[in-house]
């Protein structure tokens, strides 16, 4: 268990929160949430002992072993794979390079055999003969092979060292686990491997996540970090959700009561407070106005971009076709004869192999070529893509943000862009901040609104929802699901796949499977066939 009391923090003079107190049990998974900036990550570092908070205690049991999932994907790479898996528990892993060091000694001691039994003993009781067997089923169930426990991490790729950070959190049945965006880098596959962990977890588990599906999935308690406090909800995100927009609404509506009882007694005060033989009834509603207050909403730090896209034209008839298209790179096909045809008001999710749609979406913009075959836009079709890779966009540019954006806009005014940017959360000194200063985040925005102005009847996304807060993520599955053009697109997301797509093209080593229908339909598909 850990407890909370009167928790205060203080991060460059500004409050965060205060006044918290909070209880945190075995058997249950917490989602924290909050607008960015809020204290998600700090909160998670004060409870982990990185930070200490301006007042307040943390308490948790001594006895009780905790593991968090490390974001320094580099300070392992000379370490094999599995030694940083069996990281996770340290105590079992400094037990392990003991013992062996004693074995390697040439001039082995009596003492020696002393401490080796006691260690053997240790290590038997932490399980250590599992650990080797414990940590491949861990790296296997995030979609990595067994071979590679025994690689440098030096030598993974990026994807792969984040997911084996995450088994390193993951390893040796900690009582407490504390995750910071667990589902960065990982697939869809990977995710729901991971719930399915965390689902039947028996310990404590406290997760940061922008990951709506996931939070819905795993959490059973909802803490949010809102109006410099922390309260704590029973119930899955959108249970969260839904409550936070019901009360909203009975503030508002309290008020508009009060409001209009307000302006009927003001109305009476006004016309009666003169005339004598009404005198006393406009005294004493004047009494009845000064004990009435309105109810001032808390100010929330969450703020919602808008993010909408308008069609300059409706397409024709003929959309897109895609006729053996073939990619490879490095020796390794990413796709061989991919053949595929965009009807009208289709919305097609791409799953599977994240290079070879990315080599696809590259080639279909025109900045890459296939190896062979071809494809033919419709002559209607109007185009905006967004890219996995935003670099070349604001790397080396001192631009200002409104600047920026005035390559892209037929109409250049400062009013104009001043209130397109100020939808995107762009307002007041901000529009002037250089462009290459941006958070990943705040590229992202300016990446939608460049799209934005450009009109188009098809756009292209490659994981568009990267960097955003569950508020952006939010907007931008609103402004997809209500476009009326075509769309390809791949995401991390689940809930923006299963909600956005009405066809799904997965692309396999042995070709691609397509699907009309929703994300969970085509899994469901995919079962019916023995695929998964």
């Amino acid at each position: 268990m850990i407890t909370i009391s009167n928790l205060s923090f203080h991060f460059g003079g500004q409050l965060l929160f205060k006044d918290v107190d909070l209880k945190f049990t075995p058997g249950n998974c917490y989602g924290i949430i909050g607008a960015n900036g809020a204290g998600k990550s700090t909160f998670l570092k004060l409870l982990c002992g990185e930070l200490e908070p301006a007042t307040g205690e943390i308490s948790i049991p001594e006895t009780m072993r905790m593991s968090v999932l490390r974001q320094d994907h580099f300070a392992f790479d000379s370490y094999t794979v599995l030694d940083t898996v069996i990281m996770g528990n340290k105590k079992l892993y400094e037990i392990m390079k003991e013992k062996d060091a004693i074995y390697e000694k040439e001039d082995f001691t009596e003492a020696d055999g002393i401490r080796a039994s006691e260690l053997e003993a240790e290590f038997a009781e932490m399980n250590g003969w599992e650990a080797e067997s414990d940590a491949s089923k861990l790296i296997q169930g995030l979609g990595m092979t067994d071979d590679q426990l025994y690689m440098e991490m030096s030598s993974l790729k990026e994807s792969e060292k984040v997911k084996v950070m995450l088994a390193q959190a993951l390893f040796g049945n900690p009582d407490i686990i504390m995750l910071d965006e667990p589902t960065n880098g990982l697939d869809l596959t990977a995710i729901t491997w991971l719930e399915d962990f965390l689902a039947d977890y028996f310990g404590t588990v406290l997760v940061v996540s922008h990951d709506r599906h996931f939070l819905n999935d795993v959490c059973t308690n909802i803490v949010d970090i809102d109006y410099n406090g922390i309260k704590m909800y029973v119930g899955n995100y959108e249970f969260w959700y839904e409550s936070s927009q019901l009360i909203q609404r009975m503030i508002k509506q309290q008020n508009r009561k009060a409001e209009e009882k307000i302006r009927e007694l003001q109305t009476f005060i006004a016309r009666f407070s003169a005339n004598k033989s009404k005198s006393r009834q406009a005294t004493s509603r004047r009494k009845l106005l000064d004990k009435l207050s309105i109810e001032e909403l808390p100010a929330s730090s969450r703020r919602y971009p808008f993010i909408g896209f308008d069609m300059d034209r409706i397409a024709g008839k003929d959309i897109l076709f895609v006729n053996d298209l073939s990619k490879r790179v490095g020796g390794v096909d990413l796709f061989k004869n991919l053949s595929f045809t965009v009807g009208r008001d289709e919305k097609i999710a791409f799953v599977g192999n994240e290079m070879a749609i990315t080599a696809l979406f590259r080639i279909l913009m025109e900045e890459d070529t296939p190896d062979s075959g071809d494809f033919k836009w419709g002559v209607s079709i109007t185009k905006s893509y967004f890219p996995h890779d935003n670099t070349p966009y604001f790397n080396g540019c001192t631009m200002s943000i409104i600047d920026w954006l005035a390559q892209y806009s037929k109409e250049t005014t400062e009013t104009y862009l001043r209130g397109f940017l100020g939808r995107m959360l762009f307002s007041n000194e901000s529009v002037f901040k250089p462009v290459n200063v941006l958070s990943g985040g705040e590229k992202v925005r300016c990446m939608f609104a460049r799209m934005m102005l450009f009109g188009s009847n098809f756009l292209l996304l490659d994981q568009p929802t990267d960097h955003l807060d569950l508020e952006s993520i939010s907007a931008v599955n609103n402004g997809l699901s209500a476009f009326k053009g075509n769309i390809l697109f791949t995401s991390h997301d689940y809930e923006l796949i299963n909600t956005v797509a009405n066809r799904i093209i997965e692309i396999t080593p042995e070709g691609i499977l397509d699907h009309t229908g929703t994300y969970e339909e085509f899994l469901e598909w995919k079962r019916e066939k023995g695929l998964i």
